[in-house]
């Protein structure tokens, strides 16, 4: 019987040999280490969904935080609107808080003009109701009527008193001038978003055009104003986005 050694299969072990082959092993390990490291550090976090944001889009601008903010923000504005809170909705949702582009704005505004009701409450209603639903809506309506109706009661009784005063009827007069300022701002604002209309910029100036003349001057009733030409520049839309 032949006696084989495993020494003779394998070769003699080299004790060096062995310890360079265990420290290029450690460092190959620590090295494929550091490089997951570094690629973990240079990953930027990606950044939390909005809890407000509709599903499956960006946010693209700011939205309201609580109904509460709802509430605040549509008193404030309703405590501002001397004479019609247009000129400061606008200001407010727009440029300031930038709850809405200047785009939006405009197709809201002209969905809350042919609703039934005042457009104010209507648009605050449309607002609320994108944000937080139906406790949205409420708390923006709550916010534009609550404060300005104890405002207006404190003001008739003062004013059952002191209508016939010279001064307090030219007070009003005077504020009633800047009140239509601030509208016809508004409107020069709210017209160059009409660059970026599907129609023609010149058929959009005809159309504002005939609804002046025929609101200020022939006395046409606003409901046959709305219908006729807000029907005439749907068509013309339509037509125009149809394949």
């Amino acid at each position: 019987m032949v006696d084989v050694s495993c020494t003779t299969i394998i070769g003699e072990v080299n004790p060096k040999s062995m310890a360079n082959l265990y420290q290029s092993a450690n460092t190959g390990s620590c090295q494929a280490r550091a490089r997951r490291n570094s690629d973990n550090d240079g990953m930027s976090p990606s950044p939390l969904p909005s809890p407000n944001a509709l599903p499956g889009a960006a946010a693209t601008h700011p939205v309201p935080a609580s109904c509460t903010d709802l509430f605040v923000s549509f008193t404030l504005i309703a405590l501002q609107g001397f004479g019609g809170v247009l000129a400061v909705i606008q200001r407010e949702m727009v440029e300031r808080k930038r709850w809405l582009s200047n785009e939006e704005f405009i197709e809201e505004w002209s969905v809350a003009q042919i609703l039934p009701g005042p457009n104010v409450c209507n648009l605050a209603l449309m607002i609320g109701q994108r944000h937080f639903g139906l406790a949205g809506a409420m708390s923006a309506l709550a916010g534009l009527l609550a404060a300005p109706l104890v405002v207006v009661l404190a003001l008739a009784l003062v004013y059952a008193r002191f209508a016939d005063v010279p001064q307090v009827q030219g007070a009003l007069r005077g504020m009633a001038a800047v009140a239509a300022g601030l509208v016809a701002a508004t409107g020069l604002k709210m017209s160059a978003a009409l660059g970026k209309n599907v129609l023609p910029l010149i058929v959009c100036i005809l159309i504002a055009a005939v609804a002046f003349v025929l609101l200020a001057w022939v006395r046409v009733p606003l409901a046959a104003v709305v219908l006729g030409l807000g029907g005439l520049g749907c068509v013309l839309a339509w037509r125009r986005l149809t394949p």
